[in-house]
This record gives C-alpha cells, sequence and structure tokens, in this order.
C-alpha cells in the first residue's frame, strides 16, 4: 500500500490573529473588547413565561433589551477568536450585559470542564438527558411548568442557577421579585457563593443578585471571597462577579480587595482577567484606595505598556486618569518614541500620549520625531511613516498637533510623498494628510511630487 499522507489540521482563515493588525482595548468600556468579548454574537435567546427559547430583542449597539446576564444558548459556544481584533472594531457591554466565555477544555466533561462545579454532577448539551438532574429541572427544562415561580424552586435554586436554563429562569425572575423571593434565593446560594461564582452558568445569578439585593446581604456575598479573590480574579466566570462587585457595592466595603492585590499590580495587570479588574478598581473606588494601584503601575509603566494586555491598563489610566497620573506616563515615554512607536501594543499607549497629554507634552513629543534631519530616509519620521505600527502615531499627530506644528510635520512629509506610495502603510499618512488639506483648504496645497532640493 501507498504511504498516507499526513494533513495538518487547516488553519482558520483569521486575518485577526496574524501579527500585523493592531490590538484594541481589552477594557469593557463601550468603545473596547474584552478578551471573553471574542466571537461573541450581538444577542442570545430570553425565556417566555414557560422557560422556552425565544427570539433575542436586541436593544442598541446590538445588546440585549433589558441588561439580561444570561448565557448565551449552548451551540453559540466555540465561535471563532477574535484576538487581535481590527482596529475600532467594539462591542457595547453597558446595562448588565455579560459575555459568554470559553469554557473550560479538558477533565471527563470537554464543554464545561470542571471550574466551580458541585461535587458529582455533571453536564450534557441542551436536549440531553442528565440523570443527576432532579425531578423539577427536568421537568422545567421539557416546559411542563409553565407558570412556574421562585418560590416554587425552594431546595433547588443552586442546581437550577448552574444549568444554562435555569440560570436565565432566576435572573428573569429575580428582577421583579418580591423581598421574601429575593430572600429565600439569598439564603440557598450563599453557602454555595464561591462555587456559583466561579460555574459558568452560577456566576450571572451571583451577579444579578448583587444588583438585587440590599448593600448589608451584598456585604455578606462578597466576604465569602475572603482568602480566594486572586484565584478569582484570574478565573474565566469568578473575574466578572469580581468586576461585579466593583461596579455596584459600596467602595468603602471593597478595601479588602484592594489589600489583596498589594504587590500583585503587575502580575494582574498582565493577566488577560486581571487587567480588566484592575480597570474596574480605577473607575469606581476612592482616589485613597487607587493611590496604592497607580503606584505600582507606575513603577512597571514601561513593562506594562508593551504587554498584551498590561498596555490596556496605561491607556486607561491616560484616558480616565489625572493630570498628574497622565503626566508621569507621557515622561516615561520621552526619548523612546520612535522605539515604542514600532512596538504592536506600545504603540497603542503611544498614540493615547499624543492624544491625552497637554499642550506643552504633547509639542515635545512631536518635535521628538521633527528633528533637524527628519529629511533623511533614516530619521525617525521617515522609519515611523513606514512602519506597520508607528505610521497610525504620525497620524495621531497630525490630527492633534498644534497648527504651527502640524505645518511643520507637513512639510517634513511632503518630499517623502512619492516614497510613502509604494508602502502600505505610508498611503496611509497620505491619506490623512489629503483628507487634511481638503477640509481646511490650506496653503501649502495639494500634495504633489517631491520639491526640488
Amino acid at each position: 500500500m501507498p504511504p498516507v499522507r499526513l494533513v495538518p489540521p487547516v488553519m482558520l482563515n483569521n486575518g485577526a490573529n496574524n501579527n500585523f493588525n493592531r490590538r484594541d482595548s481589552l477594557d469593557r468600556s463601550q468603545n473596547s473588547l474584552s478578551l471573553a468579548d471574542f466571537g461573541k454574537p450581538k444577542g442570545w435567546p430570553s425565556y417566555g413565561n414557560i422557560g422556552s427559547i425565544g427570539s433575542p430583542t436586541l436593544g442598541m449597539g446590538g445588546s440585549v433589551a433589558g441588561g439580561s446576564l444570561t448565557p448565551p444558548p449552548l451551540g453559540l459556544f466555540g465561535m471563532p477568536n477574535r484576538l487581535g481584533a481590527d482596529r475600532g472594531a467594539a462591542f457595547p457591554l453597558g446595562g448588565g450585559i455579560f459575555p459568554p466565555r470559553t469554557p473550560t477544555l479538558g477533565g471527563p466533561n470537554l464543554l464545561f470542564g470542571q471550574n466551580g462545579m458541585m461535587t458529582g454532577r455533571t453536564r450534557e448539551p441542551s436536549g440531553g438527558m442528565d440523570k443527576n438532574r432532579s425531578r423539577l429541572l427536568e421537568d422545567f427544562r421539557n416546559s411542563r411548568y409553565p407558570n412556574l415561580q421562585l418560590r416554587d424552586l425552594t431546595n433547588h435554586i443552586v442546581e437550577f442557577s448552574q444549568d444554562q436554563h435555569g440560570s436565565r429562569f432566576i435572573q428573569q425572575k429575580l428582577e421583579r421579585a418580591s423581598h421574601q423571593d429575593k430572600q429565600a434565593v439569598f439564603e440557598e446560594i450563599l453557602p454555595q457563593a464561591y462555587s456559583l461564582m466561579t460555574d459558568v452558568f452560577g456566576n450571572y445569578v451571583i451577579q444579578k443578585a448583587l444588583e438585587c439585593i440590599p448593600l448589608d446581604q451584598q456585604k455578606i456575598i462578597i466576604m465569602e471571597l475572603d482568602g480566594n479573590i486572586l484565584k478569582c480574579v484570574k478565573d474565566q466566570n469568578g473575574n466578572h462577579v469580581i468586576q461585579k462587585c466593583i461596579e455596584t457595592v459600596e467602595p468603602s466595603c471593597l478595601q479588602f480587595i484592594i489589600d489583596a492585590f498589594r504587590g500583585q499590580v503587575l502580575s494582574l495587570s498582565t493577566h488577560p482577567y486581571g487587567c480588566r479588574v484592575i480597570q474596574r478598581i480605577l473607575e469606581h473606588c476612592k482616589d485613597e484606595q487607587t493611590t496604592s494601584i497607580l503606584e505600582e503601575i507606575h513603577v512597571n509603566t514601561e513593562q506594562l505598556l508593551q504587554d498584551q494586555y498590561g498596555n490596556y491598563v496605561v491607556q486607561h489610566v491616560l484616558d480616565h486618569g489625572k493630570a498628574e497620573d497622565k503626566s508621569q506616563i507621557v515622561i516615561g515615554i520621552r526619548g523612546k518614541v520612535l522605539h515604542l512607536s514600532q512596538h504592536k501594543f506600545a504603540s497603542n499607549v503611544v498614540e493615547k500620549c499624543i492624544q491625552n497629554a497637554n499642550r506643552q507634552e504633547r509639542s515635545v513629543l512631536i518635535e521628538e520625531v521633527c528633528t533637524a534631519n527628519s529629511d533623511s530616509p533614516q530619521s525617525a519620521l521617515h522609519i515611523m511613516m513606514k512602519d506597520q505600527y508607528a505610521n497610525y502615531v504620525v497620524q495621531k499627530m497630525i490630527e492633534v498637533a498644534e497648527p504651527t506644528q502640524r505645518k511643520i510635520l507637513m512639510h517634513k512629509i511632503r518630499p517623502h510623498t512619492s516614497t510613502l506610495r509604494k508602502y502600505t502603510y505610508g498611503k496611509h499618512i497620505l491619506a490623512r494628510l489629503e483628507k487634511y488639506f481638503l477640509k481646511n483648504n490650506t496653503e501649502l496645497g495639494p500634495i504633489g511630487p517631491p520639491l526640488p532640493m
């Protein structure tokens, strides 16, 4: 018999995963993507009265109307990872929308793994039979209880919370539940709080509960994190609960979480989940609580801005921080603009520095690349204009520079127009300049061939 040719697996043609695309923020803000958001659909089914799957109702920007925390149907797991998404891609995460996460692979259950599950419990995809399910849950999944209420789930709240359909049902009912029903849910989930926080479906119930219960009960739930904070932050499900705690609970009650981060800010900021939690703290906690976090960020700025996750923490400070914190970061990149602009991740931070620096600081950064020899092909400006990452920094300089300095930039760039047309990234610079000429009718005139020497 002829030898068998072994054919390697076909690689997914996902351009977003190559090294030539830029990465945008992993933050959960309106203008950014989280690592766990990649491959997320625009919406997912919600429940009617009988717990059956219906059509999703989308709000603005593709978010689910009503702010449901429910995860997507099982069939949506395994969507392509969009790591390194195209520039400008955005996913709205306001209104309590939380993305599906890629299930942990490994262990006897390849779909959901063993993370955070109750001992001895197994699960099957939607529609399958599980002998470990209670009769109540099995009947509910088969739509045999059209008028089921929270009060009917006594002693079954945890089981329902860890089921895809049951989790949605509890979330929906909690939004309009009576105080008595909320209390019953609280009493049942409390003993299993940490287990539910790290459960693929249960974490959504905990998040919804945090939104619906009073402060005294919120305190009791979050204290279940004590001793497990760092572990929960780095968990693919638990990190969303930590973020919800920071967003919904009175900051004065979160000091034990801040204390757990002491000496860990670099490690957390360079973690795909930890970087998001650090950003939430910077957004929602008091100044006296964020001071220690910012001190560790400043000490490690150079390492963070070159990290695939840490750069988003630095960007967050530049976008939302105090003037003195922004200035400290800008000072850190002075003298390194060319080098950092050519770096895949650091180039994003340089752009933010150009954009958010004060007038004097911005002028110094632009002047660094507009030196006396910047007409030379070996100059920093010329190198940046042809670079796949640094060209975006030059574009940002043209966009935000003071009029006088912008004209200097244009005069420095104009002699190289014919050369720039040969480079993909150089064309971006020319397009930016042509757009500016048309908009402002500047006296420099349209871009033409190089000026005579």
